[in-house]
This record gives structure tokens, C-alpha cells and sequence, in this order.
């Protein structure tokens, strides 16, 4: 083989990897990020805000995230019942529904849920936003259900003792038990109108998203094993509401490949000319 031809392969196959990896390592990025969230598929219709079992929560893709008792501050609590859930999120572009699912081996009316948002630019411990060790502390939103009640209350809190409910009510909730699991869906608008106390959920961004689930069983004496402070929870987890789809990085990668095989085609004339 000329050295000329063996040049011009050599140039072809190296410019289609050069090519392929900018598509794919583009893509892989994504997909590192999303592995450790919640991601809140886009649908065109609307959301099923009051559905937890609809078929529809199928296309929403499942991340399961470790629970573990809360001993960050007074009442503690040694063993919880809920060791992970699995969390699923839909949006239409106005609302946004998020369904957790978890196994509770029985069904009491004191049994609870919750989600936890930090709110505005300030970065909060999960524990309420209470100010800690290099975290300055700030606002969280708390969307809170219980069995008993069966519907949601929105919370705001900023560190311990300041848990309160808002006196505007935005979130909805409901949740379904069946066969040793509990599914319950919270839903709201992706934007308020008080964005000093609720997450404003803005499409294609990541935000933290944190949980906490109370067993509403009772002891041998009848009193509460989990509740207030005592209870399952988890740290900070990332949470994107999809954007509409952007075709903006293919025509990118498109432009790239043209220049590309336009420079290989020049090259090669000239490796032609020069045998």
C-alpha cells in the first residue's frame, strides 16, 4: 500500500472517532447527572395529580434513595421501618406531580410522607435548613401528607423549631396503599406566586430535593414510634423537571461533521495530487 492511501485512512478513521465522541461524550455527561436525580418527564397532557396508580407513571423513570433514622437533633431515633423509596416525577409545563413509593408492612392512620425543597440561592441543611458546620442555613419548602388527614399541607421552615405551615396552600397530595406499599403523589405548579417561601421549579434546572416518611405504628403501650423528629429521612438529592427538547447540540455535532469530513476531503485532494 502507497504511504499516501495508508495516510488517508489513517485520517478517515481517526476524524469519524474525533466525530462520534463529541456526540457521545456530549450525551454521557447527561446521563452522569441524571443517574443520581429525579427527573420529571414532560408530557403533553396533563399530570395525574391524584392518581398515584395510573399507567402513565410508567414512563416516568424510577431512582431509588437510601432513608435512614434522623439523629441530627432532639427527639432522635435509632431504627426506622422505611429503608429507601422510590421516586418518580412528572411534569406538563404548568404542574408538576412527584409519586414516592415505599414499603410499610402495614397501614396505620398516622403514617406520613414528605418532600423538601430548598428555596432561593441560600444553601440549607436538609434538617429544616438549620444552619450547620459550612452550610449557612436557609429557607426549605416542606410538602407534608398524612393518612389520617388524607390531603397536604405546604410547610415552610428556616432551622429547628420553625416549622410552620404557610398560610397560602399550593400543594396537593393522596396517597394509596396496597399489598405492604404505600404510593403517594404531591403535586403543584412549577411556579408561585411567593417565591420567598415556595421552590420555584424552573424546567432544565437541577434543584435539591430531599425526603422523609413517618411508620405511623404504635408500641406495646400504644404510643407513637415514629413521629416528629423521629423518622426516616434522606440527605439532598438533585431534582430537573425536563425542558422542552432542544435539537441545538445535534446541530452542533451536524456543523462539526460537516467541517470535519470537508476538511478530510480537502486533505485527501491534496494527498492525491501529491502521489
Amino acid at each position: 500500500m502507497k504511504p499516501a492511501n495508508r495516510i488517508m485512512k489513517q485520517v478517515l478513521r481517526g476524524g469519524t472517532a474525533a466525530i462520534a465522541a463529541m456526540i457521545i461524550g456530549g450525551a454521557s455527561l447527561g446521563y452522569a447527572q441524571e443517574s443520581v436525580s429525579v427527573r420529571a418527564t414532560l408530557l403533553t397532557g396533563g399530570v395525574p395529580v391524584d392518581d398515584p396508580s395510573a399507567a402513565v407513571w410508567s414512563s416516568a423513570p424510577p431512582a431509588t434513595f437510601p432513608m435512614s433514622p434522623q439523629v441530627h437533633w432532639q427527639n432522635r431515633i435509632q431504627e426506622v421501618t422505611v429503608k429507601d423509596v422510590i421516586v418518580r416525577a412528572l411534569h406538563d409545563g404548568t404542574q408538576v406531580a412527584v409519586l414516592v413509593e415505599y414499603t410499610d408492612p402495614t397501614q396505620d392512620p398516622d403514617d406520613a410522607a414528605a418532600l423538601e425543597f430548598m428555596v432561593g440561592d441560600k444553601k440549607a441543611h436538609f434538617a429544616h435548613g438549620q444552619p450547620m458546620l459550612q452550610v449557612e442555613g436557609g429557607p426549605v419548602n416542606i410538602w407534608f401528607w398524612k393518612n389520617k388527614t388524607g390531603k397536604a399541607i405546604d410547610m415552610s421552615a428556616k432551622g429547628f423549631g420553625t416549622l410552620k405551615p404557610q398560610e397560602h396552600q399550593d400543594v396537593t397530595a393522596k396517597g394509596v396503599y396496597s399489598n405492604g406499599t404505600w404510593k403517594v403523589v404531591f403535586a403543584r405548579k412549577l411556579l408561585t406566586g411567593h417565591a420567598d417561601e415556595d421552590v420555584q421549579i424552573t424546567a432544565g434546572q437541577f434543584m435539591s430535593i430531599s425526603f422523609a416518611v413517618w411508620d405511623g405504628r404504635k408500641d406495646a403501650v400504644g404510643e407513637l414510634v415514629e413521629k416528629g423528629s423521629q423518622k426516616a429521612v434522606s440527605s439532598w438529592w438533585y431534582f430537573r423537571a425536563d425542558a422542552p427538547p432542544d435539537y441545538s447540540g445535534y446541530m452542533y455535532a451536524a456543523i462539526a461533521a460537516v467541517l470535519g469530513l470537508g476538511f478530510q476531503f480537502v486533505l485527501i485532494r491534496k494527498l492525491k495530487k501529491g502521489q
